[in-house]
């Protein structure tokens, strides 16, 4: 029973709902586990890719989380979901498929470069973000080592993490345009490999190519899952407190 004391916030969960994805079905037992542990209860909401296409999908909600599960029905969508976040200050988680889509957001919106391409949805770009990995990441563990200061270190409280991911594209280029208008990849991989992504100045903006949901057995909340509950906990309090 959730005490009477546990603080609410309404969460948009931005992606294609499926039995078959493994972190889709590890998400309610991360729910739970939140309001038992933390006493911090997320009202979520599923909105389908296409559904996220409409201009005020994610308005109102106190963090957007699009989940693993590309490639999605609507990268328009995904992406304005991920556009209104980042503007209006919402906090905000993207993993695997989310991690790459908000790479592809900030790259057309911030950084001016309207025809970059996801090479999963368009394999035949000429100047794709996101392309194959070399050694494909599906299944498997790796290392990812914190950058001292960032925000994913902060929340992990580590300077290395073990994770576990399934993937296979990653960011292949246009790694200092992206730096330069403000992004900064808080975590890496062994080899130097881009992992993790952080939006300064942002109340909350993180995301990951692993998947946090696949961490344990989905009774412990991974650090990030939990960050992004008291992020959006915090924003649903200061809406409260802002006058009508």
């Amino acid at each position: 029973m959730t005490s009477s004391t546990a603080q609410i916030a309404k969460v948009a969960l931005v992606g294609d709902r499926s039995p078959n994805v493994v972190s889709h079905t590890r998400i309610p037992l991360l729910l739970d586990a939140l309001a038992e542990r933390d006493r911090l209860v997320l009202d979520t909401y599923w909105i389908p890719s296409e559904d996220a296409e409409a201009p005020d999908a994610v308005r109102g909600f106190d963090a957007v989380w699009v989940v693993p599960g590309s490639p999605y029905r609507s990268e328009a969508g995904v992406l304005a979901a991920i556009r209104t976040a980042r503007e209006d200050g919402v906090p905000f988680l993207g993993t695997c498929g989310g991690f790459q889509h908000a790479l592809l957001e900030f790259a057309r919106n911030v950084c001016g470069l309207p025809d970059i391409a996801h090479a999963e949805n368009d394999p035949d770009a000429p100047d794709p973000l996101l392309a194959l990995l070399a050694c494909s990441l599906e299944g498997h563990e790796d290392t990812v080592l914190l950058a001292p200061g960032s925000l994913a270190h902060t929340v992990i409280g580590a300077e290395r993490t073990v994770e576990r991911y399934s993937c296979r594209y990653g960011l292949a280029r246009h790694f200092d345009t992206l730096t330069a208008h403000g992004l900064r990849f808080g975590g890496h991989d062994t080899e130097g490999q881009v992992r993790m992504a952080e939006l300064p100045g942002h109340p909350f903006f993180l995301a990951s190519l692993f998947q946090p949901e696949l961490s344990g057995d989905g009774s412990r909340p991974h650090p990030m899952v939990r960050a992004l509950a008291r992020a959006a906990v915090e924003h649903a309090a200061r809406t409260e407190r802002q006058p009508v």
